[in-house]
């Protein structure tokens, strides 16, 4: 009875914190440009004036990781050890581990191509065994999926592709901790398949789509839990966000009212999972309305708009979240209350938090009844 008495008390402060009407604090503008990834210690880093960018998350001072010589730059991940990886302009784009420091000592990761080629590339994922992925183009002018030699020394591994129609290029865009890695294969026109990159050649899986062709994984947690998106018919066109399934059916994983498209770009080890929904192209002249940041349901169970978990008060609309880290804490771009697309960081309240620990308490008092 006593067992009974406490979970009916949890369920009243479950229901009293959903009812909240703000899930998180307000929102800390980053300043100009677009954040990609956020460390499990809350270091951030993104795009920033063109450069790869590590971002003050108390919305300070932002560090300049500079390029490899060229104008351009980006920075798409960076690992709890502090190492951030992107792309870079020199001769062309190259993949690059940057200097976090900012003094410009950064790393040409090099291609596929024959040492000293005039080849592209770019890293979209570092973990925290400094292992690193992303894409090159190989000496027969394809872009395939790689994993990097973080030396610098140019002993990349070309992680091959799928079987025909999607065997003439291929992305690798998440790496996890256990070193498995997810992205896509591409077709010779626009079609693309979720891919999970084995690490014997020939042995790639495709994940399927949602009853389409086309598909692609973002992201991969620890737990092997994989996310993208994927087109749910042959003819609609139409693509969700996508909860990938290599042992079971795939999940959709919906979207916001209003709104055909989405996408989830990140899963935390938690299994939450943040990406956009992008709204209908419709009327004349068409009206191009923003899209917007969005927490997705693993469960299928639909998707949420993160500008309604904010202070509707803030001036702020957030359009994307690219990442979400395992404290629950969320950056992206959104347009900030003077009207300019800028970065942000988004943490949960003491609330919520507390509301992910009621679910566990409640999933071991139920077993300690059995």
């Amino acid at each position: 009875m006593k067992g009974k008495t406490i979970l009916v008390s949890l369920t009243v402060v479950f229901l009293s914190i959903t009812a909240s009407a703000n899930t998180y604090r307000p929102v800390i503008d980053l300043g100009p440009g677009t954040a990609y990834s956020i460390n499990d210690n809350g270091l951030i880093v993104g795009v920033s004036g063109g450069h790869a960018c590590l971002f003050d998350s108390t919305g300070g001072a932002n560090t300049d990781l500079g390029t490899l010589g060229g104008s351009q730059s980006c920075a798409y991940s960076i690992n709890n050890n502090g190492k951030i990886v992107g792309a870079a302009e020199n001769t062309g784009q190259h993949a690059c581990l940057f200097d976090p420091s900012g003094a410009g000592n950064n790393k040409d990761l090099g291609d596929l191509g024959p040492i000293g080629s005039m080849g592209s590339a770019c890293a979209y994922s570092i973990n925290n065994n400094d292992h690193i992925v992303g894409w090159a183009s190989n000496g027969s002018g394809f872009q395939r999926a790689c994993l990097f030699d973080n030396t610098g020394n140019g002993n990349n591994k070309d992680l091959g592709t799928l079987w025909a129609p999607y065997q003439f290029g291929a992305i690798a865009y998440s790496i996890n901790n256990n070193d498995q890695v997810v992205g896509l294969a591409q077709g010779i026109s626009v079609d693309s398949r979720a891919c999970f990159f084995s690490p014997s050649p020939g042995l790639n899986t495709d994940l399927g789509a949602l009853g389409g062709t086309q598909s692609c994984a973002w992201s991969i947690n620890d737990n092997g839990k994989i996310v993208g998106d994927a087109s749910i018919g042959l003819s609609s066109g139409v693509r969700h966000a996508c909860f990938f399934g290599p042992l079971q059916a795939n999940t959709d994983l919906g979207t916001i009212a209003g709104y055909d498209y989405s996408c989830a770009l990140s899963i935390n080890d938690n299994d939450q999972i943040v990406g956009y929904a992008v709204p209908p192209v419709g009327g004349f002249p068409p009206q191009f309305l923003p899209p917007h940041a969005c927490l997705f349901d693993p469960s299928g169970g639909g998707a949420t708009d993160l500008n309604t978990l904010i202070d509707p008060l803030s001036g702020w609309t957030l359009n994307r979240a690219s990442c979400i880290n395992n404290n629950g804490w969320i950056v992206g771009y959104g347009i900030n209350p003077d009207g300019y697309t800028h970065a942000y960081l988004l943490t949960p309240e003491p609330a919520t938090l507390l509301l992910f620990g009621l679910g566990g308490t409640v999933v071991a008092l139920r077993r300690s009844r059995r």
